[in-house]
């Protein structure tokens, strides 16, 4: 959620974490919900700025905290591990994002890899203040000097022996899990609600053995993110519009947008919404079959979640209860989130005369 300009955050204080990744602690302490992310605006010479999502590991009510890896050849992630420093501001969207716990009582199984431990820790630190449940952390790393948050989980580990195990896997050491260890090491907890977060062959490699232990969808979420081409902020045309040429021209045919025939979208008139939301449901009549469902519900004054508005991120994502809508664009979301009802709300149109829809 958020106004399309952003909100202006100071910069309290730039934390060195490893070599290479960098906390980075703003003087605000916004709602937010553990495992969600902030979209960074990093200034640009090339766009004006470029957008960026990275994922809060401190706890709601907190100082918003990010932490931010360098990665090879990553403009964004270089400028705030080398320029960036306390007292600086940055426009940022409000906190977004699914990837979160529906109860902090659940039994949770963890699973990060590199830098994407940092929704795992505002996760699992959360859950251990706020809730009841056993947690167990696999966190997969090159070496010893990569382990992100070492001193704070070998804290928590302490403070917390009957609920927390950490178990760090070193490629060093261990080599690369494979989908055969990953599935033996999960294999005892088939009742908790697993979460992954790290490069995209772990995840997928951690999908696939959590998927062979039969855990079902709901207790099954991973989190990703692309780098955003266009410019989510609103209030820069010209480096929104360059942004996009870039992107258009580094992009290839297994990373084009996936686009719905506007043949497909189309309904006899106005359509019934019942959207459910942080408790309401609000009820409409009208909506348009030319309007995404984030513009219906703004236009309603409704502060639907969102960030990239490109189909690029799972911000805006809810779930289909009844009736049918098309995406325009979906760039995130996989086949088996389809088949469980998620769309996104910032590229979804009706097809049907009446949809409901929900966001828990």
């Amino acid at each position: 959620m958020g106004s399309e300009s952003g909100i202006e955050l100071k910069v309290l204080d730039v934390v060195r974490e490893t070599e290479d990744a960098v906390s980075v602690v703003f003087d605000s302490c916004l709602e937010f919900k553990p495992g969600q992310f902030l979209t960074l605006a990093i200034p640009s010479d090339r766009t004006g700025l470029v957008a960026r999502c990275y994922s809060l590991c401190s706890v709601p009510g907190e100082p918003l905290t990010v932490t931010v890896k360098r990665t090879a050849d990553g403009y964004a992630s270089g400028w705030i591990n080398a320029e960036l420093r306390p007292g600086d501001t940055m426009r940022v969207l409000e906190p977004s994002g699914i990837f979160t716990p529906t109860s902090l009582d659940a039994d949770l199984l963890l699973f990060a890899g590199g830098s994407g431990v940092t929704p795992i820790m505002s996760i699992a630190r959360t859950a251990l203040e706020r809730g009841r449940g056993r947690i167990t952390v696999l966190y997969a790393n090159r070496d010893e000097r990569s382990v992100i948050f070492a001193r704070q989980w070998a804290e928590l580990a302490a403070a917390h022996p009957d609920r927390l195990e950490v178990i760090h896997w070193l490629e060093s050491v261990q080599g690369l899990p494979t989908q055969e260890q990953l599935r033996a090491f999960a294999s005892r907890f088939t009742s908790y609600d697993a979460f992954v977060c790290g490069p995209a062959p772990f995840m997928k490699m951690v999908t696939a053995a959590l998927k062979e232990l039969e855990f079902p969808r709901e207790r099954r979420h991973q989190e990703k993110f692309v780098s955003l081409g266009g410019n989510p902020f609103g209030d820069l045309d010209q480096a929104e519009e360059a942004a996009e040429e870039i992107a258009a021209a580094e992009s290839d045919d297994d990373t084009a947008p996936r686009v719905v025939d506007e043949g497909d979208v189309s309904t006899p008139g106005p359509v019934r919404l019942a959207a459910e939301l942080d408790g309401r449901t609000y009820d409409y009549d009208d909506w348009s079959p030319t309007a995404t469902l984030l513009e219906h519900l703004e236009s309603k004054g409704v502060k639907a979640p969102y960030s990239c508005r490109e189909g690029e991120c799972s911000a805006c994502a809810f779930r289909l209860l009844d009736g049918e809508v098309k995406m325009l664009k979906n760039d995130v979301l996989e086949t088996e989130d389809l088949d469980d009802g998620i769309r996104l709300g910032c590229q979804s149109v009706p097809v049907t005369d009446s949809v409901s829809i929900t966001y828990s």
